[in-house]
């Protein structure tokens, strides 16, 4: 690690990778450095996948490191501009297409599965007539799965080609404590290595610091004074059942993203990161201090499970004065935490619907096993607000009309999921700040949900960079 470069990439997730292979290929010349909280991709090792029991690593393995969250645990390339983030809102649907096929294209070259779920119409339009009867709105998007597995093979490969075609280095474990303006212009990085503070100049800084730094970067944007608008919270459970139940929707769509709105309070419900054949698992936010549950799954058929899970998430959107949209959904799962110990809350949907707590000895009953072995039985009432836990019980029996025995007393709910959106920041088109050369992309920017539109914004950026340069 030097002390000057031209680009400092703050986020080693898809936003930041994209960033730093657009501009090395369009200016060769100019020296590029990514740093991040967590680890190089090789050192990524997350002990509960292969003991089935978190020990809390530092940082979490699951949300930091090279290739963020998303695409180490699970993969999933949207390609559609309506799902995955909000670039519909800077450029023409026509651009946006253009971006994610370029993006996809990017994919391809170090390796993604060329087979894309969701270009069956003859079947997609039959889901959805079915689905429109019950008033679910079946959301269409193609999906290019990469799975665990293979997202780390391309992702790698992608880490190969940076530090080894091009000057770009990378920094793990380091922190970023603050960005570094000198008159209204980005000046560079403060950082902290091996309990070294030192600073890194640059004549570019791109924000890009995924979920797991959605909070750092809300409050570094106060200190730079940053306008932001608040983003909806996405607050919910993670649901299991066995693959019967949903693989006449996976088979064609891979991912059915089903929405609907709950009958007593009007709230929007939705489906979310779906995963075929997968397990359920457990992420860390706050020095692992805070456990949330996800979920992943794999390309290869021969390591996939018996099981289907997705989340259904409550999405709210608040209004002035509350600003503190990561800090409520981090208290949602603190509930969770509290009554388990530490880890996460697995609940029977039958034991739910009658009032009463999941115990062992209920659980083993379930005929349908969960693959979350460190879950705790526990009864999410006491943790979810009444509003969520009636939206998404509402939302279940609703779902059921189009995956028949969803709404069974043996599907299992798994809590909190929640998704750390950050406040979007107000930028140009080009996603840059009030403060020149300061960019900030991403799901930490509250601007994309997802690979591909993430993805996506790290392009714009460095052709923005580019052509300034």
């Amino acid at each position: 690690m030097k002390n000057k470069y031209d680009i400092i990439i703050v986020g080693a997730g898809p936003a930041g990778i994209f960033t730093a292979l657009e501009i090395t290929k369009l200016n060769k010349n100019l020296d590029v450095i990514i740093i991040d909280k967590g680890r190089n991709i090789e050192d990524r090792k997350c002990p509960e996948r292969i003991t089935g029991k978190c020990v809390k690593c530092n940082p979490c393995s699951i949300t930091f490191g090279w290739s963020g969250a998303g695409a180490f645990s699970d993969g999933k390339l949207s390609l559609s501009p309506e799902v995955g983030g909000r670039i519909l809102e800077y450029f023409s649907e026509d651009e946006c297409k253009k971006l994610i096929k370029y993006c996809d294209n990017i994919y391809l070259k170090f390796g993604a599965n060329k087979t894309v779920y969701g270009l069956n119409n003859e079947k997609i339009d039959k889901i959805k007539y079915e689905s429109s009867k019950h008033n679910i709105k079946l959301v269409e998007c193609p999906v290019r799965h990469l799975g665990t597995e293979l997202a780390y093979d391309v992702l790698k490969k992608m880490y190969c080609h940076l530090l080894k075609n091009t000057n770009t280095d990378f920094s793990e474990l380091t922190d970023v404590e603050e960005i570094m303006v000198k008159d209204g212009k980005v000046d560079g990085v403060k950082v902290k290595k091996n309990g070294k503070t030192e600073e890194i100049k640059g004549k570019y800084v791109v924000v890009a610091p995924g979920r797991g730094g959605a909070e750092w970067w809300s409050t570094q944007s106060k200190k730079l004074k940053l306008k932001t608008i608040n983003n909806a919270v996405d607050i919910g459970v993670r649901v299991e059942v066995p693959n019967s139940i949903m693989d006449h929707l996976t088979k064609d769509l891979y991912e059915a993203k089903l929405v609907y709105y709950s009958d007593t309070f009007d709230n929007k419900v939705r489906t979310f990161c779906m995963n075929p054949g997968g397990v359920v698992s457990e992420e860390h936010y706050d020095d692992g201090t805070i456990a949330v549950v996800n979920g992943h799954s794999y390309s290869e058929k021969e390591l996939r499970t018996e099981n289907t899970n997705f989340a259904v998430l409550v999405s709210t959107s608040f209004t002035e004065p509350f600003d503190k949209p990561i800090t409520y959904g981090k208290y949602i799962a603190e509930l969770g935490n509290m009554l388990t110990g530490g880890g996460i809350m697995v609940q029977r949907l039958g034991d739910l619907l009658q009032g009463r707590r999941t115990d062992y000895s209920r659980l083993k009953k379930s005929t349908t096993i969960p693959t979350l072995k460190s879950a705790v039985p526990g009864d999410l009432s006491f943790v979810l607000p009444q509003r969520h836990l009636t939206s998404i019980v509402e939302a279940l029996k609703a779902f059921d009309k189009v995956a028949p025995g969803l709404y069974s007393k043996n599907t299992l709910l798994y809590g909190v999921e929640a998704k750390f959106y950050s406040s979007k920041f107000e930028t140009n088109n080009k996603f840059e700040t009030k403060i020149r050369n300061l960019y900030t992309i991403g799901d930490g920017a509250g601007i994309t949900r997802g690979l591909m539109q993430a993805s996506t914004t790290g392009i714009v950026v460095a052709r923005d960079i580019s052509d300034k340069e």
